[in-house]
């Protein structure tokens, strides 16, 4: 069994569409305009599946994009990279692994968001087999693999109360090895981002690359809230090895000038919180020239033979999450069937 690392080959990126019962509902039509953007730029590299709870406004929405289906079922949300399947591939077979999601610890409603996956499932996009692993609580932006055989997540939310709050740190640990093959677990306890609703997702603050390397979130400003925090993250990835025993390469992000909502509510800005796709990298901007083009660069460094485009979450944003969280990609499979 082994957990695919995101740039590998795939078949297909999954979205669940906003709609007016979702707290997208005062500012529905400049998400829209983002996710749009989101789709076709994924369209134009590999096939798009669209969960939408409201069909007509999906179809009306990306009727002009190719290259997508769109599926219809009832959501709460659309963070589906929390809720979609976690793929893994043993011997070329595919299972597609469906956890428990609890709203980030019981925070928010997520009745409908833990159908999805059968939804999906029934459809007959899927070729391999389904794993039922309810009864453990797991996102999928609180893990990265390397593809190798290494896990890294967050102590602050992998041992969140709230989650599976009745195992200890090594039962969960020797759960995650179980579940996706993987020989090690590297644990960061350090790294918080104000706003963050998730309790420490690691693809808001450090991401595994190809060759060994890490990218992160580094913070140059001493006075910013941050700047502790992202500082001893660093240490402790400096401190990491290779399975070899070799240093990892580490490139540091940009940290966003802080963006606060209406309220005065500091929002969990990260340029970690990118997409790896066939051919490209999606990365998020924030209307901010400087930084956004510095973390296009670093970017480039990780991923030299792939285009790196910069999609405006500015609205995304707005509910505490950005690009990686709304999708989730899907390890190409021979028998995937995702025409419309």
């Amino acid at each position: 069994m082994r957990l695919p690392a995101e740039w590998e080959r795939q078949s297909f990126v999954e979205l669940t569409f906003p709609h007016k019962e979702t707290d997208w509902c005062p500012i529905l039509p400049e998400v829209l305009d983002c996710y749009y953007h989101i789709i076709s730029t994924i369209s134009c590299y590999e096939p798009v599946v669209v969960m939408a709870a409201d069909m007509s406004l999906a179809q009306s929405i990306l009727c002009d994009i190719s290259n997508v289906r769109i599926i219809g079922c009832k959501s709460n949300d659309t963070w589906t990279r929390d809720h979609g399947f976690i793929t893994c591939e043993e011997d070329g077979k595919f299972f597609y692994k469906d956890f428990q999601f609890n709203g980030w610890g019981l925070k928010f409603a997520s009745n409908y968001d833990n159908q999805l996956n059968r939804v999906l499932w029934e459809s007959g996009i899927l070729d391999g087999k389904y794993e039922n692993h309810l009864d453990f609580v797991l996102e999928g932006g609180s893990i990265e693999s390397d593809g190798c055989g290494t896990l890294l997540t967050t102590s602050s939310c992998l041992l969140a109360p709230n989650r599976n709050s009745v195992l200890s740190r090594i039962e969960i640990e020797n759960r995650l090895m179980n579940y996706f093959g993987v020989s090690r677990v590297l644990w960061l306890n350090s790294g918080k981002l104000e706003g963050d609703d998730t309790d420490g997702h690691i693809d808001t603050l450090a991401r595994f690359c190809p060759n060994d390397t890490i990218v992160y979130v580094k913070c140059e400003d001493r006075l910013d809230i941050h700047f502790q925090e992202l500082e001893n993250m660093e240490k402790e990835l400096s401190l990491f090895k290779t399975i070899e025993g070799n240093p990892y390469r580490l490139i540091g992000l940009p940290h966003p000038t802080a963006i606060y909502d209406s309220t005065g509510e500091r929002l969990p800005a990260t340029y970690a919180n990118y997409l790896v796709i066939n051919g490209a990298v999606l990365y998020p901007t924030y209307n901010q020239a400087e930084n956004d083009a510095n973390a296009k660069t670093q970017l480039s460094k990780a991923y030299p033979d792939r285009d790196i485009i910069g999609i405006d979450c500015c609205s995304l944003i707005k509910q505490h999450g950005s690009l990686h969280c709304c999708t989730m990609q899907y390890v190409e499979s021979r028998g995937s069937r995702v025409e419309g």
